[in-house]
This record gives structure tokens, sequence and C-alpha cells, in this order.
């Protein structure tokens, strides 16, 4: 959805659609142009500027801060015009893409001496080459390189939901039906930048949200294009096959996404085809599903401002490759639900964290891959240069480099590299295609290649014959000119200097004085006058005539043949597309082990036992996040123990969390859950010791936060959130919750809380940690079968709050809330008089708060609190101003002044 942007108060800035006969033939071609991509913003190529007219002028002009002119008319109205350079086309890109605008490339498809062959009057042909869109971007300089930049299709098809994923600048594409209450969850986990959805749905309350928590820009698309036997045709001709078994039993759902997708990738790439590996089909019971408030809550791979920084990805990424930085978010957005794939990931991090010298060595081969799999999309759309290419070259000379730095490890009969790690070594494996394609690219490309292909200089001497010798021919022209510039001044004895323009070529100039006498030579003179201007006059030569050809013939030659090596490289790139893939997936999958490793070692993580039980036992536990923030500066972390079992054997399954204000209760909670994804997304855990049994569902309720665009207030989105953990955990499902019904009258708070928690030991069944301030939940301690208390410690020392971040088994018997206060800096005379308040509610804390049988509340009414005065009030009262003398009364104003400054 486009960002808004306010025009200035002016006529229909739109153009027809089609052009009248006042129309130029350069606007005629702006217009055709224009019609084709009505929704977007059309950057026309007129020579070294893209430039822009109508409403597109207006939008880009007050988005990008550029001038705003006018060229020529339009049904008697100036025509808007702001323009950006060739060069700096990437700069403008991002800026209007991260606003959410679509930008239609118009090219110009060929030379203008080409165009002059038809006529003088000839334009030159144009056409549009690309859409580009946030889901849709490939070049480095408008990309992530650590973060990967997904299009996104949503399908729903008889009451289930799918979501299709491509990521275009690597190849990747993902397919996932699930439940419709399961789709914020799975659309999520992908983070994309752009979520194509049929109009139909749009009015659908359910799948709003989901495409709210997104975060995506959301394209609306024609239902017919999410039709299942249109979207199997368009899916079939992407990747060239007469049907999709192939790839995987889809659901209509799926397809009806991946159809869109297809649909969106034809108009946006403008026909060219990209490289797309095969969809991988994950089914809702491969990952582990995290809700969007979940996501934004754990931080775990953006913080709540949108942050990378700060995040749990961000505090755990050791990798040193983009790819592998993009593969090592996947894992922790995306964490795993079967145990067996998890411990193949940890038996890879555990194989590499005993191995310290050769993952030393993995990591220094690594470092100086490049990206192979952005690179090899890039060529694959005809959108790449040569330095692409030295990508490609980089990537392969590593995996090579690194098949051999394992070769022996693959033979340790005892210890030998597990199977995710001989995975990836199979596929850096080169055949004998890839191979070739090393060794051309070792010997043609040269080790430093220019960013455009059009530049040229990027081929090896040597590499062409033919090439080679168009070169020197261009390259030793200065000598050769030099040569002949010395022979005509010595055979006429004028100061000649060889000049070269676009219009003359290479011709002879010299004053025009000096040139007087060759001005009146007879015809036999070898010297062909060509110009005279006020000071200089112009000359030619039949040899200098004929060497301007052959120099002028030989630079278009050499480039002519440098474009066709690089084409020839190009294609083969393209041809090649799915092992250079495979290979760029196993470099990154090699990096993130390693990184995960590498971290595992710097803060002492250990492995987990996954397995699928219904345990949950951790100890010693840090936050990974906290832990590094509070080491920074100096201070020691306090770890926990956390103990629950969703199967109630000896262990409680819900555990009642109380304790003070700033104690750690929120770092706690989270902390856990975090140590879930981390176990789950096949990491090692900052513990002492950790087993899980897997979870399916992982829900956090943490922290206040409203939707005032939908009209939620905090507490209604509370509500919200603990519906939907209340409606889908299962005895799989891990939940943490903080402060449930704070945001509501007391005893309301404290109602909900006590049915919440009830519902979530009997109904649901999940391990859960629940946080609260209200102590009165602590009886449920006795109520229950299965539920224990813990509580965060603090003393009090000297007058001050002293917190131990300790939690403890048993309840805590206040919140210090007043002691908080003091800490946070509420003024003194605040702070006492709260303590005074605080004293006098304690002593009269009525007996209505037992909770010894349900219904919760007694019907005893509490007793109106008594009136509180406070030192002013009770000297005011004391006075009888009819029994003071005069001095007696002065007196007592001076204590009546005196009070109500203290």
């Amino acid at each position: 959805m486009n960002a808004p942007i306010a025009h200035p108060p002016q006529a229909d800035l739109k153009p027809d659609a089609k052009a009248d006969s006042g129309t130029t033939p350069v606007m005629a071609q702006f217009l055709a142009a224009k019609a084709d991509q009505p929704d977007a913003i059309l950057f026309f190529r007129m020579g070294d500027f893209y430039e822009l007219f109508f409403d597109d002028a207006v939008k880009a002009a007050a988005a990008l801060g550029i001038t705003l002119t006018k060229r020529g008319k339009h049904h008697g109205e100036d025509i808007p015009m702001a323009g950006v350079p060739v060069h700096a086309l990437d700069g403008y890109l991002a800026r209007l893409i991260r606003m959410g605008f679509k930008v239609a490339i118009c090219e110009q498809l060929e030379a203008p001496a080409e165009a002059k062959k038809r006529g003088h009057k000839a334009v030159v042909h144009r056409g549009v080459v690309r859409v580009v869109t946030p889901g849709t971007l490939t070049e480095d300089s408008l990309l992530d390189a650590r973060g990967a930049n997904r299009l996104a299709a949503v399908a729903i098809r008889k009451g289930r939901a799918a979501v299709a994923v491509v990521e275009l600048s690597a190849g990747a594409v993902d397919s996932v039906a699930c439940d419709l209450g399961d789709l914020g969850a799975a659309l999520a986990a992908f983070r994309p930048s752009e979520v194509l959805v049929p109009d139909r749905l749009f009015s659908d309350e359910t799948l709003k949200g989901a495409l709210d928590g997104s975060g995506g820009v959301v394209q609306a698309m024609p239902q017919a294009l999410a039709e299942p036997v249109g979207a199997r045709d368009r899916v079939q001709r992407l990747y060239g096959v007469s049907a999709l078994d192939g790839f995987g039993a889809f659901e209509e759902a799926e397809v009806s996404a991946l159809g869109l997708i297809a649909a969106y990738l034809e108009t946006t790439q403008a026909g060219k085809i990209p490289a797309l590996a095969p969809p991988r089909r994950s089914g809702e019971s491969g990952f582990l599903a995290i809700d969007p408030a979940t996501r934004l809550s754990l931080e775990i791979d953006r913080t709540q401002r949108g942050e990378r920084d700060g995040s749990l990805l961000h505090c755990i990424d050791r990798s040193v490759t983009s790819g592998g930085a993009r593969a090592l978010a996947e894992r922790i957005s995306r964490p795993l639900r079967d145990p067996t794939a998890i411990n193949a990931g940890l038996d890879a991090v555990e194989w590499l964290l005993e191995r310290r010298d050769l993952r030393r060595d993995l990591r220094d081969g690594l470092r100086s891959s490049a990206d192979v799999a952005r690179a090899t999309s890039r060529l694959a759309l005809g959108r790449g240069g040569p330095r692409d290419l030295a990508a490609i070259r980089s990537g392969l000379t590593t995996a090579q480099g690194l098949a051999g730095l394992f070769a022996a490890a693959t033979r340790d009969p005892l210890a030998g590299p597990p199977a995710r790690v001989l995975a990836c070594l199979d596929r850096l494996t080169l055949d004998a295609e890839l191979s070739h394609l090393l060794a051309d690219l070792g010997d043609g490309l040269i080790e430093e290649p220019p960013h455009l292909a059009r530049d040229g200089g990027f081929v090896n001497p040597g590499h062409r014959p033919e090439l080679d010798a168009a070169r020197t021919l261009r390259d030793d022209s200065r000598r050769v000119v030099a040569d002949l510039e010395a022979r005509a001044v010595a055979e006429s004895g004028v100061a000649f200097k060889v000049r070269h323009n676009a219009v003359l070529g290479y011709f002879l100039e010299a004053s025009a004085k000096a040139a007087e006498g060759l001005l009146r030579a007879g015809p036999d003179s070898p010297f062909i006058h060509r110009q005279t201007l006020a000071n200089q006059v112009r000359f030619t030569t039949v040899e200098l005539s004929e060497l301007d050809a052959k120099i002028s013939q030989a630079g278009h030659r050499a480039l002519a043949m440098e474009g066709e090596t690089f084409e020839a490289w190009r294609r083969e790139v393209a041809r090649l597309a799915g092992p250079l893939q495979g290979l760029a997936e196993a470099l990154a999958e090699l990096d993130a082990h390693a990184a995960l490793a590498e971290w595992a070692e710097e803060v002492g993580a250990v492995r987990p036992v996954v397995d699928d039980s219904l345990c949950f036992d951790v100890e010693a536990g840090r936050h990974p996040v906290v832990e590094a923030a509070v080491t920074a500066q100096g201070d020691p972390y306090t770890p926990n123990n956390c103990r629950l079992a969703g199967d109630g054997q000896g262990v409680s399954r819900l555990s009642i969390v109380t304790g003070p204000n700033m104690a750690g209760k929120s770092t706690f909670l989270r902390q856990n859950a975090l140590l879930v994804v981390l176990a789950q997304a096949g990491a090692f855990v900052p513990a002492r010791a950790m087993r899980l049994g897997v979870v399916d569902r992982l829900f956090s309720r943490v922290g206040a936060g409203d939707d005032l665009a939908r009209g939620r207030s905090t507490f209604m989105m509370e509500m919200v959130e603990t519906a939907a953990i209340l409606t889908q955990a299962t005895p799989h499902s891990f939940v943490v919750l903080d402060e449930i019904g704070r945001g509501t009258a007391t005893y309301d708070g404290l109602a909900i809380a006590w049915a919440t928690a009830e519902a979530l030991h009997e109904t649901n069944r999940a391990r859960t940690l629940f946080a609260t301030h209200y102590h009165e939940l602590a009886r449920l301690e006795e109520r229950l079968d299965h539920v224990c208390n813990l509580s965060m410690k603090a003393r009090e020392w000297n007058g001050d709050l002293v917190f131990l971040h300790e939690a403890a088994p048993g309840a805590a018997d206040r919140s210090y809330g007043v002691q908080v206060a003091k800490l946070a800096g509420v003024p003194s005379a605040v702070v006492g008089r709260a303590r005074e308040v605080l004293e006098r509610l304690e002593s009269e804390k009525a007996a209505a708060a037992r909770l010894d049988d349900l219904p919760l509340f007694a019907a005893v009414a509490e007793p109106a609190p008594t009136p509180m005065s406070s030192a002013l009030d009770d000297a005011v009262a004391a006075i009888d101003p009819d029994e003071l003398t005069p001095r007696e009364a002065l007196e007592a104003l001076y204590r009546l002044k005196n009070l109500a400054k203290a």
C-alpha cells in the first residue's frame, strides 16, 4: 500500500491512456508504457536520465525531494516533469520502495545510432523491463545482506489456508498449508516484505489480523488469479514442467498461493524467468508455531522497536557470510518440531564445537566466499554484471577448498561428520560442469572486474586472441596517433595537434595563422580541410581517416566481444542455477552450524536433551540477551532453575510467579521461552543442563500494548491475546503469561487471572509460567494438583530494596511497590505519603479478600476506608478561633505556614 503523498492543487495530472494527434512520438511512448503499468511510478529512460511525467513526477518530487519542472503540454495543460540521473537510480529506488511504491523501469532497448538508421526522426525503442516492488528486489544496494527479502502470497480454499513464499534474490520457494487459526503464525515466521492477497479476502477480519502481524506491504490481486486451474498452469509454466506431482502433493490453497506468486513474477519481471528452486513443502506440524504477538514479545529476530540490534538473533549471530546470516535467521525464526531433525542440527553444532581448529579453518575459508545465491539469481534474470561472475568464482573456489579441508575428517571411522555436515559436503563437491565453469572464470575473468558489463575491461588478456588483437589496436592508438602527428608536423612545418571528438573523429588542428598556407594549397595537398573555427582550423589526411575508422571499429569490436563473452558466461550460470543454489545453501548451512558452535563456546552453552516427552527442566538457565548486556557492564548474571512437566507426574505443569517489580519476573519468563526457541532451532542453550519435550506452540503474553488504529485498548489487546492462548494451547505447548487482568478493576482482573490459570491447568494442560501481582493466586497451589509457587526474591536493607534476581520456591509476601517507586525517583514526599496510605490500607484489610471458597469473593462488603488527613488538616481542625488571643492567632498562622512548607 503506497505511502500517502500530498499532491499540490492542480488539474488532472494523470495522462490519457491514448495519445492524441498533438502528442509527440516520445510522449506517445510514455503514455503507452504508463497504460501497461497504471499503478506504478514509471521511470522513463531518456539518455542519461530517467524522466517522470504527470502524476508520477508530482509523487516522486514530493517523496524524493527532487525538483518538479514541466515539459510541453497535454490537452493544453503543462506536463509536470521530474528526473533522476541513471547512475543514481538505486538510491532513489530504495527510498521509493521503502515507502511502499511500485516502480516500473522503462529502458531504451536500442542505441540512438540504431534508431537513426530508420530515419532521422525515428524514436529509440523503449519498453518496461521490470517492475520493482518491495518483495522482488535483487540488487545488493537495495537489500539487507544479512536478511532475507521475501514475497508472500496468501490463499484460502475449502476452509484451509496456505502461504507461498519466494525469495527472488536467492531463488528459494516455500509453501505452507495450515488451518485458518494458524495463518498468522505461518505468515509472521517468514517476515515478508510484500504480501499478495486475493481482493475477495480483504473483508475477512481474521485475515486482516494475520496481514497486520506480517509487517509486509499488502498488494491486492484479482481473485481470478487464485483459481486453482489457472494457478496450476502458471506455476507449471514458471517451472517449465507439465505437472507439479514431482514437487509434492499440494493442497488447493497452496496451488492458489503459488499461482499468485507466478502471476506476479510474470508481471514484475517482464517475461524473464527467474532461477527458482522447487517449492519446499513444510506442513504445519514441521515448525514451532509462534504467533505475531509472541514473536514481538520475545524479540526473536527484531526488538519491539523493529530493530535487529538487541534481539535474540543479533545476540547469537556469529556468522561470517551473508548467506550464513540469512540461514541462521531462518532457523531462529522457524524452529523445528521434529526431535529427529532437531537433534540432527544439534549433532552438527556439537561436532564443530569439539573441533576448534577445523572450525577456525572453516570460518576463515568462508570469509573469502561471496553471496553465490544472490549473484546466481541476478545473472539468471539478466541483471547481473561481471562482479556477480566473480562472486560465483569465489563461491566455487571456497567450495573446492572446504571439500579438501574436510577430506581427512570424513575418513575418521569413529568420529566422522554427522549427517547434516556430510550432506553439506556432498553439495560442495564440484561436478564436471561446475569445475569447468570455475576453470573458465578463473582463466577469463580479471581479479577485480567492473560493476557493469558495458564498461568492458573484465576479460583477461589471452582468454580470446581476437579480443586481444582488437584491444591492441585500440590501446596502441595513442602511440600510432602520436607518430602520425609528428610526421604531419615535419611534412607541413605547421604545429599540428591531433584531436578527437564524436562528430569528426580524429583530426589535425592548428591555429588560424599557422594554417593560412595550407588553406591556400592546391588540391594535391595531403592535408584536407575539414572545419574552420574562430581561432583554429581543422584538417585530416587519408591515413588519419583510415586510422580513425580502424580505431573506432576496434573499440566497438572489443566491447562487443567482451559482451559476447559475458553473455556466454551468464547463460552458463543460468543453466547451472540449480547446482549453484545447492552449493550456496550448503555454504550457508555450514556457516550457520559453525556460528552456533562459536557462540556456544563463547557463552558456555550446553547441548539440550530434546525428545517427544512433556518435560521442561532447566538447570541454571540464563537469558542470552540480558546476560550479554549485564556482563558487558562487568556485572554477574544470576541463573535460575525452572522445572515443569505437562504430564504432571510429580512435577507441576503451572508455576505461579510472584515478586516485586524490577525483581526479574518478565526476564525469567522470557528467558525460558527463548530457551525453547534456541533448543528447537538446533542451537545449544545458555544453561548448566536442559531437557525439553518438543513444544508445538509457543505463547508469550508479556508487556502491555494497544492497537488504537483498530480501536483496541491495552486491556482489550491483552484479552485478545489471552483468548488466542486459551483456544489454541495444547498439552505440548509452552505458555508464559505476565500480569493478566491488571488493566481493569481489581476484582475483575483477579477473577480473570484466576479463571485463566485454572483453564490452562485443567483444560489446556500446557506447561505454563504465570507471573502476577495478585498474591491471592498463590492459593491455587493448595487447590490444584499440578501448580507450584515461585517467587523472585528481594530484601530490604537500611530502608532500601535489594533485588536478588533469584527464582525460589514459595510465594512472595509483598510487592514492594512503594520501594520501587522510590528507586524510580518519585519525590520523597509522595513516597512518604504512599507509605502512610499503604500502612493504613494493610491495617484495615477486610476479610472479603479470602478465597477459601468459590465464588472468589465472599458476600462481605468491604468497609469504606477511613478518610485520611494530613498533619496540616489536623492542625487546622485543632484551632478554635474564638478562643485565640491575637498573639496566639499569629503564632498559629506561622505554624500552619511551616506545615504547608513541609
